[in-house]
């Protein structure tokens, strides 16, 4: 194990807190995806316009006022209605907003919104004929979705997705400013105390890097299985 004058292990572990950050991050952002799509591709109104206010919300704000409004803000709003809650009906309760959960939720939020259009894009280019045909045999709308729906959106997905999740990737070392123990902070804090920030950083890019290039090929072999039939179709159209 690469020690690092004493702060190899503390590095290592950081690094395992940003990889399960990035992981519960990624899975709260598809889910966030998948109904900001439905919603503005929904007929109701109300539903499409709370959509479209949160993707220009998200995609106008800086990731990083976000996560500062989010974890301290969130914080105070948490406070004022616990304070409410004693004042009115005498229940003592303290909430404290864990900085791990927050990053999740926070960076969950910000890529919802981009997740929300590559979904939405990747549902309307699924051909409706397909939709048509599955419904007349009959299949219900769970049906059509599990075997329809779901498989060809996501083969118009996966870019979009890919590419997401690369930002997300980075975008989770700004955690270290809300006070998460990652790998970026262990880092800077190395970095101060040694006055050796080549040393520390250094090994963060190449951890960041080897995660990326196994994110590329994952990615690569769901592209793969995704488009299995779809390869000679594409040639005879063309």
């Amino acid at each position: 194990m690469i020690d690092l004058q004493g702060y190899g292990p503390r590095l290592l572990e950081g690094a395992l807190v940003t990889i399960e950050l990035a992981l519960l991050s990624l899975v709260v952002a598809i889910f966030l995806g998948l109904l900001t799509a439905s919603a503005k591709m929904s007929r109701s109104w109300l539903l499409h316009k709370i959509g479209t206010l949160y993707t220009t919300v998200i995609r106008g704000v800086p990731d990083l006022v976000l996560m500062l409004l989010l974890f301290f803000g969130g914080q105070i709003g948490i406070n004022m209605v616990t304070d409410w809650l004693y004042d009115r009906f005498g229940i003592d309760i303290f909430i404290n907003i864990n900085e791990f959960v927050a990053g999740v939720i926070t960076i969950g939020l910000i890529f919802g919104a981009y997740m929300g259009e590559t979904f939405r894009g990747a549902f309307l280019a699924v051909d409706s004929g397909q939709i048509e045909a599955g419904r007349a045999y009959g299949m219900s709308e769970a049906l059509m979705f599990r075997r329809i729906r779901f498989p060809q959106m996501m083969r118009h997905a996966l870019p979009g997705l890919s590419n997401n999740w690369m930002v997300l990737l980075k975008t989770t070392a700004l955690v270290s400013i809300i006070g998460l123990t990652d790998m970026v902070r262990v880092a800077a804090e190395a970095s101060k105390a040694t006055h050796e920030p080549f040393t520390f950083l250094i090994p963060v890019a190449v951890i960041y890097l080897l995660i990326a290039s196994v994110s590329e090929w994952i990615f690569a072999r769901l592209q793969k299985r995704y488009n299995v039939g779809f390869g000679e179709a594409d040639e005879w159209n063309n």
